[in-house]
């Protein structure tokens, strides 16, 4: 945790449009800390990822009130592993069950950013070091990606500007 906050107060950032901090899922003494020390350097918000499946859900209910307690405001929501599109046949399969994120956005009153697909390149491309946004191949699903990513922008920027 030392090293992280020498990395957030003592580098010379410059400046930056968006530092995105993937952090640890739960709600120990880990993440608490970490965000109450992104609040002294201008956190602007959490975005948390789950997958469709109630206990996944559950988990992340937990850390989203723990930043609302700890004053950080909720961003969205991301569905990962939302669904499986099979290559050969087209046919959808929703292997973690269906709707746990957007469930959980209603409930909370947040956006839910996007449903990320299971998919073949996506595991590929983060074996290869390949960001999924850059990845041609159909079932990485880059448009997901940049969706997600304009609506998390849109609603900083009104955030910050409104």
């Amino acid at each position: 945790l030392e090293r992280l906050r020498q990395l957030l107060y003592q580098v010379d950032w410059g400046e930056l449009d968006y530092l995105i901090i993937d952090m640890p899922p739960g709600t120990g003494d880990i993440a608490l800390t970490l965000a109450q020390s992104l609040q002294n350097v201008g956190l602007t918000g959490a975005v948390t990822v789950t997958t469709p499946q109630q206990v996944a859900t559950l988990d992340v209910l937990k850390s989203m009130e723990m930043f609302k307690k700890v004053n950080v405001p909720l961003l969205g929501i991301v569905e990962n592993m939302a669904y499986f599109v099979a290559p050969d046949t087209g046919t959808r399969y929703d292997i973690f069950g269906t709707g746990g994120a957007e469930r959980l956005a209603a409930q909370l009153g947040v956006p839910l950013l996007g449903q990320i697909p299971l998919g073949m390149s996506v595991r590929a491309g983060g074996d290869a070091g390949q960001p999924a946004a850059t990845n041609e191949q159909p079932d990485a699903y880059a448009n997901v990606f940049r969706a997600i990513a304009q609506q998390l922008a849109a609603h900083i920027s009104v955030m910050e500007y409104a």
